[in-house]
């Protein structure tokens, strides 16, 4: 492009380097944005295809399609003049580099540079991405195009079960990225119930459910309700829940194809809680003692699950210690027998 013409006036004028969020609406600005916008001098972008251009036109804003040099945008605002360059979705790295290499010369006077945030990221905002992504992926990836919610039950599971795991080795790094591949789960079926012929919905959907029940079965917190300790939150939701589904008996709602011990585990809340007195059947086997240990912790406030998978994992390592001092003691070199042509597998398997 012309390169702009400087004023030859003293005042060094000002840039406005103008973001905005592309996870905003196109015309929700800012009013301080708004405000530099109508002050300015000049109004540029280099991006002719900008979301907000057809707004700011609207507006009345002249914008001009424009990506000068940092030289030539130093002169255009020479004699008190303010510029104001609304940056792409990529921001202005060559704009931005250029005008840090004349401050640092010492050669020019440079214009004061301001950086407003026209509209930016509300909590939550990167889950929008989230969407885009997967429905891009949903039209024209091979596999998951085809997926079903059937065919995307074993991920859950497992994806849960890793998420417990990076819980419990306090890995932050794990933690986080465990939790996003549960939340793709929550996405990805979402995005497949969009698909349903005669009864789809969306992300939004189970989201607004979502809202629905969690203000609901807070009344303390929403409402007028009022709640002291932890456990009276527990009795109102249940009570809350039990209204909603209508249901006539406590186990219903249970899974029964979660593991054993956590059903039988919640199964004794479900009966401790709703004051009932069902004595334990009575039975011959491992069975029946283990369903007596997993009430026995439920009523001391112990997660039968997470007690035995605490000392599965202590298990283990005593595995791994006692492999360790076995190799340690054979370290030495091994006797040559011969080769062993008609051995098979140590333990007796196929391999």
């Amino acid at each position: 492009m012309n390169a702009l013409s400087p004023d030859s006036a003293a005042d060094p004028g000002r840039i406005v380097l103008l973001t905005t969020s592309h996870r905003v609406a196109p015309g929700l600005l800012s009013w301080p944005a708004w405000q530099a916008l109508r002050a300015a001098d000049r109004v540029l972008c280099a991006d002719g295809t900008h979301p907000q251009l057809p707004y700011l036109r609207e507006a009345g804003i002249r914008v001009d399609e424009a990506s000068p040099a940092a030289e030539d945008l130093v002169g255009a605002c020479a004699g008190g003049h303010t510029v104001v360059v609304v940056a792409t979705g990529e921001g202005e790295p060559a704009l931005t580099d250029g005008l840090a290499r004349l401050a640092g010369s010492g050669r020019v006077a440079m214009p004061e540079l301001e950086l407003l945030p026209a509209s930016y990221d509300l909590p939550g905002a990167r889950l929008l991405d989230l969407v885009q992504v997967m429905d891009r992926i949903r039209a024209a990836c091979p596999w998951s195009s085809r997926q079903t919610h059937e065919d995307l039950v074993k991920y859950g599971i497992e994806e849960a079960y890793e998420l417990v795991e990076a819980i419990e080795d306090g890995d932050r790094e794990e933690l986080r990225e465990e939790l996003g591949d549960v939340l793709l789960q929550v996405v990805f079926h979402a995005r497949i119930a969009e698909d349903h012929p005669e009864a789809p919905f969306s992300v939004d959907d189970v989201a607004a459910t979502l809202v629905a029940k969690l203000v609901h079965r807070h009344p303390h917190v929403f409402g007028d309700a009022t709640v002291e300790t932890p456990e009276e939150v527990r009795a109102q939701w249940l009570r809350t829940k039990a209204v909603e589904k209508r249901r006539t008996s406590v186990t219903e709602g249970i899974p029964l194809g979660q593991p054993a011990l956590a059903l039988a585990a919640k199964l004794a809340f479900r009966v401790r809680t709703a004051g009932l007195d069902v004595p334990l059947p009575r039975g011959e086997g491992v069975g029946y003692e283990l369903l007596a240990l997993a009430a026995r912790a439920e009523a001391e406030g112990t997660d039968p699950e997470t007690a035995l998978r605490a000392a599965a994992r202590a298990y283990r390592d005593a595995i791994r210690a006692a492999e360790d001092a076995a190799r340690t003691e054979n370290t030495g070199p091994a006797e040559d027998t011969g080769p062993a042509e008609d051995a098979g597998p140590a333990d007796g398997t196929d391999t």
